[in-house]
Protein backbone atom coordinates (compact mmCIF):
# COMPACT_ATOMS: atom_id res chain seq x y z
CA UNK A 1 0.00 0.00 0.00
CA UNK A 2 1.39 3.52 -1.00
CA UNK A 3 1.07 5.11 1.94
CA UNK A 4 3.14 7.88 3.91
CA UNK A 5 5.86 7.68 6.21
CA UNK A 6 4.70 8.70 9.72
CA UNK A 7 6.47 11.55 10.49
CA UNK A 8 9.98 11.64 13.25
CA UNK A 9 8.09 14.27 15.60
CA UNK A 10 4.82 13.03 17.10
CA UNK A 11 1.52 15.36 18.58
CA UNK A 12 1.50 15.04 22.44
CA UNK A 13 -1.60 12.66 21.25
CA UNK A 14 0.17 10.08 20.29
CA UNK A 15 2.27 10.08 23.09
CA UNK A 16 -0.75 8.80 25.06
CA UNK A 17 -0.85 5.56 25.55
CA UNK A 18 -3.89 3.65 24.34
CA UNK A 19 -5.36 6.13 22.14
CA UNK A 20 -6.79 6.17 18.70
CA UNK A 21 -6.62 9.13 16.19
CA UNK A 22 -7.99 10.06 13.20
CA UNK A 23 -7.90 12.54 10.28
CA UNK A 24 -10.66 14.40 8.47
CA UNK A 25 -10.27 16.05 5.03
CA UNK A 26 -12.94 18.76 4.20
CA UNK A 27 -13.46 18.88 0.60
CA UNK A 28 -15.14 21.56 -1.22
CA UNK A 29 -14.69 25.60 -2.88
CA UNK A 30 -17.53 26.37 -1.08
CA UNK A 31 -16.11 26.59 2.53
CA UNK A 32 -12.64 27.97 1.84
CA UNK A 33 -14.54 30.42 -0.19
CA UNK A 34 -16.60 31.34 2.90
CA UNK A 35 -19.58 30.79 0.93
CA UNK A 36 -20.73 27.66 2.84
CA UNK A 37 -20.02 27.17 7.19
CA UNK A 38 -18.58 23.80 7.63
CA UNK A 39 -21.23 21.93 10.56
CA UNK A 40 -18.63 18.65 10.73
CA UNK A 41 -15.86 19.26 12.20
CA UNK A 42 -17.11 19.71 15.71
CA UNK A 43 -20.01 17.30 14.95
CA UNK A 44 -17.48 14.61 13.88
CA UNK A 45 -14.77 15.27 16.73
CA UNK A 46 -17.74 15.16 19.01
CA UNK A 47 -18.93 11.82 18.32
CA UNK A 48 -15.34 10.63 17.59
CA UNK A 49 -14.53 11.36 21.40
CA UNK A 50 -17.16 9.35 22.49
CA UNK A 51 -15.45 6.36 20.86
CA UNK A 52 -12.38 7.36 22.32
CA UNK A 53 -11.06 8.41 18.96
CA UNK A 54 -9.26 11.90 19.29
CA UNK A 55 -9.66 14.11 15.69
CA UNK A 56 -6.08 14.92 15.77
CA UNK A 57 -5.84 16.68 12.11
CA UNK A 58 -8.18 18.43 9.59
CA UNK A 59 -7.04 19.88 6.28
CA UNK A 60 -9.78 21.75 4.56
CA UNK A 61 -8.96 21.62 0.38
CA UNK A 62 -10.66 22.74 -2.73
CA UNK A 63 -12.10 20.88 -5.40
CA UNK A 64 -8.51 19.85 -6.79
CA UNK A 65 -7.28 16.10 -7.69
CA UNK A 66 -3.74 16.94 -6.46
CA UNK A 67 -4.86 18.76 -3.26
CA UNK A 68 -7.37 15.67 -2.08
CA UNK A 69 -4.60 12.90 -2.95
CA UNK A 70 -2.30 14.57 -1.29
CA UNK A 71 -3.93 15.58 1.74
CA UNK A 72 -5.95 11.75 1.84
CA UNK A 73 -2.14 10.47 1.18
CA UNK A 74 -0.48 12.19 3.83
CA UNK A 75 -3.23 11.49 6.20
CA UNK A 76 -4.10 7.72 5.39
CA UNK A 77 -0.23 6.81 6.37
CA UNK A 78 -0.63 8.88 9.96
CA UNK A 79 -3.90 7.57 11.54
CA UNK A 80 -5.93 4.45 12.05
CA UNK A 81 -8.70 6.38 10.66
CA UNK A 82 -9.05 8.97 7.73
CA UNK A 83 -13.03 10.81 6.66
CA UNK A 84 -13.59 12.45 3.89
CA UNK A 85 -16.85 15.23 3.43
CA UNK A 86 -17.80 16.96 0.13
CA UNK A 87 -17.65 16.00 -3.52
CA UNK A 88 -19.58 12.63 -3.89
CA UNK A 89 -22.68 13.82 -5.70
CA UNK A 90 -23.67 14.40 -9.17
CA UNK A 91 -21.87 17.81 -10.47
CA UNK A 92 -18.96 18.29 -12.95
CA UNK A 93 -17.26 19.11 -9.39
CA UNK A 94 -17.55 16.54 -7.38
CA UNK A 95 -14.65 14.73 -7.91
CA UNK A 96 -13.73 13.14 -4.62
CA UNK A 97 -14.52 9.54 -5.50
CA UNK A 98 -11.86 9.69 -8.79
CA UNK A 99 -9.26 11.42 -6.87
CA UNK A 100 -9.48 9.11 -3.91
CA UNK A 101 -9.66 6.17 -6.64
CA UNK A 102 -6.23 7.85 -7.62
CA UNK A 103 -4.28 8.39 -4.10
CA UNK A 104 -4.98 4.61 -4.13
CA UNK A 105 -4.19 3.29 -7.34
CA UNK A 106 -7.02 2.22 -8.51
CA UNK A 107 -9.41 1.83 -11.21
CA UNK A 108 -12.90 3.66 -11.02
CA UNK A 109 -16.25 1.58 -12.00
CA UNK A 110 -19.72 1.68 -11.91
CA UNK A 111 -20.43 0.05 -8.73
CA UNK A 112 -23.51 -2.49 -9.56
CA UNK A 113 -24.40 -2.26 -5.60
CA UNK A 114 -25.18 1.53 -5.47
CA UNK A 115 -26.10 1.43 -8.86
CA UNK A 116 -28.70 -0.56 -7.78
CA UNK A 117 -29.84 1.65 -4.59
CA UNK A 118 -29.74 4.68 -6.86
CA UNK A 119 -32.21 3.00 -8.96
CA UNK A 120 -34.48 1.90 -6.48
CA UNK A 121 -34.27 5.71 -4.76
CA UNK A 122 -34.99 7.09 -8.00
CA UNK A 123 -38.23 7.07 -10.44
CA UNK A 124 -36.72 6.33 -14.15
CA UNK A 125 -37.34 9.55 -15.79
CA UNK A 126 -35.33 10.97 -13.26
CA UNK A 127 -32.44 9.00 -12.99
CA UNK A 128 -30.17 10.89 -15.13
CA UNK A 129 -26.80 10.43 -16.79
CA UNK A 130 -25.37 12.67 -13.56
CA UNK A 131 -27.17 10.87 -10.80
CA UNK A 132 -25.98 7.70 -12.19
CA UNK A 133 -22.48 8.69 -11.98
CA UNK A 134 -22.81 8.60 -8.36
CA UNK A 135 -22.32 5.06 -8.28
CA UNK A 136 -19.14 5.47 -9.99
CA UNK A 137 -16.16 4.26 -7.54
CA UNK A 138 -12.88 3.11 -6.92
CA UNK A 139 -12.80 -0.79 -7.71
CA UNK A 140 -13.35 -3.54 -4.26
CA UNK A 141 -14.68 -0.79 -1.39
CA UNK A 142 -17.41 -1.47 0.71
CA UNK A 143 -20.33 0.78 0.55
CA UNK A 144 -21.65 3.69 3.33
CA UNK A 145 -25.45 3.72 3.69
CA UNK A 146 -27.23 6.74 3.16
CA UNK A 147 -30.48 6.42 4.72
CA UNK A 148 -31.42 9.80 3.71
CA UNK A 149 -30.81 9.92 0.10
CA UNK A 150 -29.45 6.67 -1.26
CA UNK A 151 -26.13 7.97 -2.92
CA UNK A 152 -23.62 5.80 -0.69
CA UNK A 153 -19.94 6.82 0.50
CA UNK A 154 -17.57 3.80 0.42
CA UNK A 155 -14.66 2.80 2.78
CA UNK A 156 -11.43 1.79 1.20
CA UNK A 157 -9.01 0.36 3.33
CA UNK A 158 -8.79 3.00 6.59
CA UNK A 159 -10.51 6.03 4.75
CA UNK A 160 -14.21 6.64 4.49
CA UNK A 161 -15.42 8.61 2.31
CA UNK A 162 -18.64 10.69 3.70
CA UNK A 163 -21.08 12.94 2.00
CA UNK A 164 -20.74 16.92 3.07
CA UNK A 165 -25.09 17.58 3.62
CA UNK A 166 -24.44 17.82 7.66
CA UNK A 167 -27.54 15.85 7.48
CA UNK A 168 -26.16 13.23 5.21
CA UNK A 169 -22.88 12.78 6.65
CA UNK A 170 -24.53 12.34 10.11
CA UNK A 171 -27.09 9.79 9.18
CA UNK A 172 -23.92 7.73 7.18
CA UNK A 173 -21.28 8.38 10.35
CA UNK A 174 -24.00 6.24 12.29
CA UNK A 175 -24.05 3.95 10.00
CA UNK A 176 -20.23 2.78 10.60
CA UNK A 177 -19.74 4.10 13.97
CA UNK A 178 -20.05 0.63 15.68
CA UNK A 179 -17.53 -0.86 13.22
CA UNK A 180 -15.09 1.84 14.63
CA UNK A 181 -12.52 0.53 17.27
CA UNK A 182 -11.69 3.38 19.40
CA UNK A 183 -8.61 3.55 22.31
CA UNK A 184 -9.27 4.38 26.04
CA UNK A 185 -11.07 7.30 26.27
CA UNK A 186 -9.64 10.61 27.57
CA UNK A 187 -10.85 12.09 30.66
CA UNK A 188 -10.58 16.20 31.13
CA UNK A 189 -10.45 18.31 33.98
CA UNK A 190 -11.13 21.56 33.69
CA UNK A 191 -9.16 24.49 36.24
CA UNK A 192 -9.92 28.33 35.76
CA UNK A 193 -8.08 31.12 36.66
CA UNK A 194 -7.87 35.03 36.40
CA UNK A 195 -3.92 34.88 35.72
CA UNK A 196 -2.59 35.87 32.54
CA UNK A 197 -1.42 33.45 29.89
CA UNK A 198 1.68 35.56 30.19
CA UNK A 199 2.18 34.90 33.62
CA UNK A 200 1.74 31.39 33.69
CA UNK A 201 3.15 29.93 29.85
CA UNK A 202 6.68 29.33 31.53
CA UNK A 203 5.53 27.03 34.49
CA UNK A 204 2.89 25.53 32.27
CA UNK A 205 5.31 24.06 29.57
CA UNK A 206 7.46 22.94 32.71
CA UNK A 207 4.37 20.81 33.79
CA UNK A 208 3.51 19.67 30.48
CA UNK A 209 7.17 18.26 30.58
CA UNK A 210 6.43 16.50 33.70
CA UNK A 211 3.46 14.79 33.02
CA UNK A 212 3.66 13.11 29.58
CA UNK A 213 0.66 11.64 30.24
CA UNK A 214 -1.35 14.57 30.10
CA UNK A 215 -2.57 16.75 27.59
CA UNK A 216 -2.23 20.51 28.95
CA UNK A 217 -3.80 23.00 26.92
CA UNK A 218 -4.64 26.81 28.06
CA UNK A 219 -7.07 29.02 26.49
CA UNK A 220 -7.21 33.05 27.29
CA UNK A 221 -10.69 34.11 27.82
CA UNK A 222 -12.58 37.94 27.55
CA UNK A 223 -15.80 38.03 29.06
CA UNK A 224 -17.29 41.67 30.15
CA UNK A 225 -15.00 42.25 33.33
CA UNK A 226 -13.69 38.75 33.83
CA UNK A 227 -10.45 37.93 32.13
CA UNK A 228 -8.43 35.20 32.57
CA UNK A 229 -7.32 31.61 31.64
CA UNK A 230 -9.01 28.43 31.10
CA UNK A 231 -6.67 25.24 31.59
CA UNK A 232 -8.05 22.05 30.11
CA UNK A 233 -5.97 18.82 30.91
CA UNK A 234 -7.01 15.43 28.77
CA UNK A 235 -5.41 11.71 29.39
CA UNK A 236 -6.87 8.14 29.30
CA UNK A 237 -5.11 8.22 32.91
CA UNK A 238 -6.96 9.37 35.72
CA UNK A 239 -4.13 9.28 38.65
CA UNK A 240 -1.98 11.05 36.19
CA UNK A 241 -4.71 13.23 35.32
CA UNK A 242 -5.44 14.15 39.08
CA UNK A 243 -1.33 14.94 39.55
CA UNK A 244 -1.21 17.00 37.17
CA UNK A 245 -4.63 19.08 37.65
CA UNK A 246 -3.17 19.11 41.62
CA UNK A 247 0.44 20.55 40.14
CA UNK A 248 -1.20 23.38 38.50
CA UNK A 249 -3.44 24.40 41.41
CA UNK A 250 -0.35 24.62 43.41
CA UNK A 251 1.63 26.73 40.50
CA UNK A 252 -1.44 29.11 39.97
CA UNK A 253 -1.60 29.40 43.73
CA UNK A 254 2.53 30.52 43.60
CA UNK A 255 2.36 32.90 40.69
CA UNK A 256 -0.88 34.73 42.47
CA UNK A 257 0.95 35.35 45.53
CA UNK A 258 4.11 36.56 43.91
CA UNK A 259 2.40 38.17 40.92
CA UNK A 260 1.71 42.00 41.09
CA UNK A 261 1.52 42.30 37.21
CA UNK A 262 -1.62 41.51 35.39
CA UNK A 263 -0.05 42.65 32.30
CA UNK A 264 -1.29 39.82 28.96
Amino acid sequence: MNMATKPKHESLFERLPGTVQAGLVVIGNEVLSGRTADKNVQWLAERLDQQGIQLARVCIVPDSEADIVEAVNALRGRYRYVFTTGGIGPTHDDITSASIGKAFGRLMGRNTEALKLLRSYYKAEDFTDARQRMADMPRDVILIDNPVSAAPGFIIENVYVMAGVPLIMNAMFDSIAGNLKGGTPLKTKTIQTDLREGQIATPLARLQERHPKVVIGSYPFFKEAAVGVTIVLRSPDEFALQKAAQDIRAMIEDVSTHSTSKAL
